[in-house]
């Protein structure tokens, strides 16, 4: 088959424009068309003045569009190991996510490309020099490179299994999800390479993040499968759904033995900077309410309560537990940096130093609230051209 015959045979819903841009959910397209606006007016300052209009400093270099950045494409990569279940492990009860989740992967990694290439700064000069003279020795560069594998490996995926041809799309699906894995935990090597900030330095935050990758897509499943059947679930679907809840409830479980023991081993023996970054964090209430109450507690609460079945809450649930993740990312990385680095410049410091505080811009704001808004007009158009239920049964 020629590749115009091949490109023929994918099913794409005709449309007018009209309708393309009429959201099934129209309280949702508004907020989508909103916070698009929000981010291409976001995009324009950055554009126009640079780092000067973002609330980072030469302390807090890392700020709010770093935090999104690893929010959606570590959701994204929460998605496709998800959608793996079924489509590559050929377990049979998640074939149901069929192409839903394939696409959704692919909607939540764009804004995070759009969020990372206005924090660079000179996004067509990294590209470039990025293949010309690459840095085989940066964990930087291989994550870019990771995830350049991974937008390919997703397309494609999704291509072929609207085509119908499942076996490619499975071989395509595995190269994706090595790719995502390989990525996602080589963004987390990064932070735990850091040596000068022994908050976050060490092995474990690799694993961590493909953790709370996973517990970050399956709420977002959650979430758009209470919104697109209203939390009126057909049998196949609540059946499905069960289980992961069930799943989802074990990854929380370990998520805050986790968390436990992160903050246990960091207060002993009162490591310098580690300790009293530790003691920072426990009085923090982006910590106790977004992280530990929204992100873990409460939906393994309703989980362990209804054994799983109690999806109309557990949907409520999911878009707390996304903001849960959401103060997970902002906190790892502004953690990161509130305790000052006092090695290189002892002397300045008479007393002991203050935390490093950090308040993201306006603009930062507009960038990534409107990058919510980008991955929702995405897949509100990927909803109206394709079928993303239609092979749900063939995988």
């Amino acid at each position: 088959m020629c590749i115009k015959d091949f490109l023929a045979s994918i099913p794409i819903k005709k449309v007018g424009i009209k309708e393309l841009l009429t959201p099934d959910n129209k309280l949702v397209g508004l907020i989508g068309i909103i916070l698009l606006i929000t981010y291409l007016l976001g995009a324009f300052i950055a554009l126009t003045h640079g780092h000067h209009a973002y609330g980072v400093t030469r302390e807090h270099p890392w700020g709010l569009l770093i935090v999104m950045y690893i929010f959606f494409v570590g959701t994204s990569t929460g998605l496709a190991i998800i959608g793996s279940f079924g489509h590559i492990f050929g377990i049979k009860i998640f074939n149901g996510f069929g192409l839903r989740v394939s696409f959704l992967a692919i909607a939540m990694l764009l804004p995070g490309f759009a969020i990372i290439l206005l924090e660079i700064g000179h996004p067509v000069t990294m590209m470039i020099y990025n293949m010309l003279s690459p840095n085989l020795t940066s964990a930087i560069w291989w994550m870019g490179t990771f995830y350049t594998f991974v937008l390919v490996f997703l397309i494609l995926e999704f291509i072929f299994g609207l085509a119908g041809d499942h076996k490619t799309s499975r071989l395509l699906g595995i190269g994706g999800l090595v790719a995502d894995v390989a990525a996602f935990s080589t963004l987390g090597s990064i932070f735990g390479y850091l040596v000068a900030r022994p908050i976050v330095n060490g092995p474990f935050l690799p694993i961590y993040f493909i953790l709370t990758a996973t517990v970050a897509g399956a709420f977002l499943i959650f979430l758009v499968y209470g919104i697109k059947y209203k939390n009126n679930f057909p049998e196949d679907k609540k059946a499905m759904l069960t289980t992961l809840a069930k799943i989802l409830g074990l990854l929380l479980v370990i998520l805050m033995f986790f968390d436990f023991w992160a903050i246990v081993t960091g207060l002993y023996g009162r490591l310098p900077e580690r300790a009293d970054t530790i003691m920072y964090i426990l009085s923090t209430k982006t910590y106790w309410i977004g992280e530990i109450l929204m992100g873990t507690v409460i939906p393994f609460a309703i989980i362990l309560l209804s054994n799983g079945k109690n999806l109309g809450a557990l949907v409520w649930a999911s878009f707390f537990g996304l903001v849960g993740i959401f103060f997970m990312r902002y906190d790892m990385v502004h953690n990161a940096q509130a305790f000052p680095m006092q090695t290189m410049k002892v002397h300045e410091y008479q007393l002991a130093p203050s935390i490093v505080e950090y308040t993201p811009s306006n603009t930062e704001w507009m960038i990534a609230l409107g990058a919510i808004g980008l991955a929702i007009l995405i897949y509100q158009v990927g909803t109206k051209l394709f079928d993303l239920d239609a092979q749900d049964d063939h995988h």
